[in-house]
């Protein structure tokens, strides 16, 4: 599968609408845009991210943070996501259903 040129920029164009409070996973950005099974390529566009992105909205597909990235679950804990036991954001209590 060829990764059009613009693929960064709808992923980022996505995590912009993400609201606060809320989460999505990389596979959800790629879906969205219209690239399922490119989870891994949406996780390289947000570390290429502009500046004020709130790229910290975004976990892996168990609710994972980005490893090495502390801050992360504190800006999430913020603005009020909910976190497991094991550390692991709630998809299911504060995961994003964005409108398609």
């Amino acid at each position: 599968m060829k990764i059009p040129a613009d693929f960064d920029s709808e992923i980022w164009s996505v995590v912009a609408e993400i609201p606060a409070g809320r989460v999505a996973t990389y596979g959800q950005l790629a879906r969205l845009i219209g690239m399922p099974g490119q989870a891994r390529r949406a996780g390289q566009s947000l570390a290429r991210a502009p500046q004020g992105l709130p790229c910290h909205r975004v976990v892996n597909s168990q609710g994972r943070t980005a490893p090495g990235w502390t801050r992360q679950r504190e800006l999430l804990a913020a603005e009020g996501v909910r976190f497991r036991a094991n550390g692991c954001v709630d998809l299911a209590a504060s995961g994003w259903e964005e409108i398609e």
